[in-house]
Protein backbone atom coordinates (compact mmCIF):
# COMPACT_ATOMS: atom_id res chain seq x y z
CA UNK A 1 0.00 0.00 0.00
CA UNK A 2 1.15 3.56 -0.58
CA UNK A 3 0.08 6.89 0.87
CA UNK A 4 -0.80 9.64 -1.62
CA UNK A 5 -0.59 13.35 -0.91
CA UNK A 6 -1.94 16.03 -3.27
CA UNK A 7 0.10 19.22 -3.57
CA UNK A 8 -0.75 22.15 -5.79
CA UNK A 9 2.34 24.14 -6.74
CA UNK A 10 1.79 27.56 -5.22
CA UNK A 11 3.39 30.92 -5.98
CA UNK A 12 5.46 30.61 -2.77
CA UNK A 13 7.10 27.45 -4.15
CA UNK A 14 8.41 29.12 -7.31
CA UNK A 15 11.54 31.07 -8.17
CA UNK A 16 11.61 34.07 -10.56
CA UNK A 17 11.86 31.67 -13.51
CA UNK A 18 8.42 30.33 -12.54
CA UNK A 19 9.55 26.82 -11.60
CA UNK A 20 9.68 25.18 -8.19
CA UNK A 21 12.80 26.25 -6.29
CA UNK A 22 14.29 22.88 -5.31
CA UNK A 23 14.36 23.46 -1.49
CA UNK A 24 10.57 23.86 -1.64
CA UNK A 25 10.33 20.22 -2.74
CA UNK A 26 11.84 19.27 0.62
CA UNK A 27 9.07 21.22 2.35
CA UNK A 28 6.52 19.34 0.23
CA UNK A 29 8.18 16.04 1.16
CA UNK A 30 7.99 16.94 4.85
CA UNK A 31 4.33 17.95 4.46
CA UNK A 32 3.67 14.55 2.88
CA UNK A 33 5.45 12.76 5.75
CA UNK A 34 3.54 14.76 8.35
CA UNK A 35 0.21 13.99 6.63
CA UNK A 36 1.18 10.30 6.49
CA UNK A 37 1.79 10.22 10.25
CA UNK A 38 -1.59 11.92 10.78
CA UNK A 39 -3.21 9.18 8.66
CA UNK A 40 -1.69 6.34 10.70
CA UNK A 41 -2.75 7.91 14.01
CA UNK A 42 0.61 9.36 15.06
CA UNK A 43 0.18 13.10 14.44
CA UNK A 44 3.38 15.13 14.73
CA UNK A 45 1.84 17.45 17.30
CA UNK A 46 1.43 14.42 19.59
CA UNK A 47 4.58 12.53 18.57
CA UNK A 48 6.79 15.58 19.07
CA UNK A 49 5.67 16.16 22.66
CA UNK A 50 7.90 13.34 23.96
CA UNK A 51 10.02 12.46 20.93
CA UNK A 52 11.07 13.62 17.48
CA UNK A 53 11.47 12.18 14.00
CA UNK A 54 14.31 14.01 12.26
CA UNK A 55 15.48 13.23 8.75
CA UNK A 56 18.92 11.64 8.99
CA UNK A 57 19.45 11.22 5.24
CA UNK A 58 17.71 12.31 2.06
CA UNK A 59 18.58 11.99 -1.61
CA UNK A 60 16.50 13.29 -4.47
CA UNK A 61 16.54 12.94 -8.22
CA UNK A 62 14.67 15.58 -10.19
CA UNK A 63 13.23 14.41 -13.50
CA UNK A 64 11.27 17.45 -14.76
CA UNK A 65 10.47 20.94 -13.49
CA UNK A 66 7.17 21.83 -11.87
CA UNK A 67 5.47 25.16 -12.49
CA UNK A 68 3.05 27.40 -10.64
CA UNK A 69 -0.41 25.79 -10.69
CA UNK A 70 0.74 22.23 -11.41
CA UNK A 71 -1.09 19.53 -9.48
CA UNK A 72 1.41 17.09 -7.98
CA UNK A 73 0.69 13.76 -6.35
CA UNK A 74 3.39 12.62 -3.92
CA UNK A 75 3.32 8.89 -3.18
CA UNK A 76 5.01 7.55 -0.06
CA UNK A 77 6.04 3.95 0.61
CA UNK A 78 8.10 2.54 3.44
CA UNK A 79 11.22 0.71 2.27
CA UNK A 80 12.65 -0.20 5.68
CA UNK A 81 11.45 -0.40 9.28
CA UNK A 82 14.43 -0.67 11.61
CA UNK A 83 14.71 -0.63 15.38
CA UNK A 84 14.46 3.16 15.43
CA UNK A 85 14.83 4.09 11.76
CA UNK A 86 12.35 4.34 8.92
CA UNK A 87 13.25 4.28 5.24
CA UNK A 88 10.91 6.15 2.91
CA UNK A 89 10.56 6.30 -0.86
CA UNK A 90 8.59 9.23 -2.18
CA UNK A 91 7.90 10.00 -5.80
CA UNK A 92 5.97 12.83 -7.38
CA UNK A 93 3.99 12.96 -10.60
CA UNK A 94 1.91 15.61 -12.33
CA UNK A 95 -0.62 13.63 -14.34
CA UNK A 96 1.72 11.14 -16.02
CA UNK A 97 4.91 13.21 -15.90
CA UNK A 98 7.47 12.03 -13.35
CA UNK A 99 8.79 15.05 -11.43
CA UNK A 100 11.06 13.62 -8.70
CA UNK A 101 12.05 10.63 -6.56
CA UNK A 102 13.28 10.93 -2.99
CA UNK A 103 14.74 8.37 -0.62
CA UNK A 104 15.06 9.30 3.02
CA UNK A 105 15.78 7.85 6.41
CA UNK A 106 14.02 9.14 9.51
CA UNK A 107 15.11 8.25 13.03
CA UNK A 108 12.73 8.07 15.97
CA UNK A 109 14.52 9.78 18.88
CA UNK A 110 13.76 10.60 22.51
CA UNK A 111 13.83 14.07 24.10
CA UNK A 112 17.63 13.83 24.43
CA UNK A 113 17.99 13.18 20.71
CA UNK A 114 18.99 9.53 21.17
CA UNK A 115 17.42 6.81 18.99
CA UNK A 116 14.58 4.91 20.61
CA UNK A 117 12.75 1.81 19.39
CA UNK A 118 9.44 2.01 17.60
CA UNK A 119 6.57 0.80 19.78
CA UNK A 120 4.67 -2.32 18.74
CA UNK A 121 1.66 -0.08 18.06
CA UNK A 122 3.74 2.13 15.72
CA UNK A 123 5.09 -0.93 13.87
CA UNK A 124 1.55 -2.20 13.33
CA UNK A 125 0.50 1.20 11.93
CA UNK A 126 3.57 1.44 9.65
CA UNK A 127 3.62 -2.11 8.30
CA UNK A 128 0.80 -1.81 5.70
CA UNK A 129 2.86 0.84 3.87
CA UNK A 130 6.01 -1.29 3.74
CA UNK A 131 6.98 -2.35 0.23
CA UNK A 132 10.13 -3.96 -1.09
CA UNK A 133 9.15 -2.86 -4.60
CA UNK A 134 11.57 -0.07 -5.55
CA UNK A 135 10.10 0.70 -8.97
CA UNK A 136 6.42 0.79 -7.98
CA UNK A 137 4.64 4.02 -8.85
Amino acid sequence: MKFSFDQKVLFKHCDPAGIVFYPRYFEMINDCVEAFFDKIGMPFETLHKDAALPTAQISTTFHAPSRHGDALVLSLRISHIGTSSLGLKINAFSTTQHRFDANSTLVYVNQKGRPQPWSDQARIALKPYFSEETNEQ
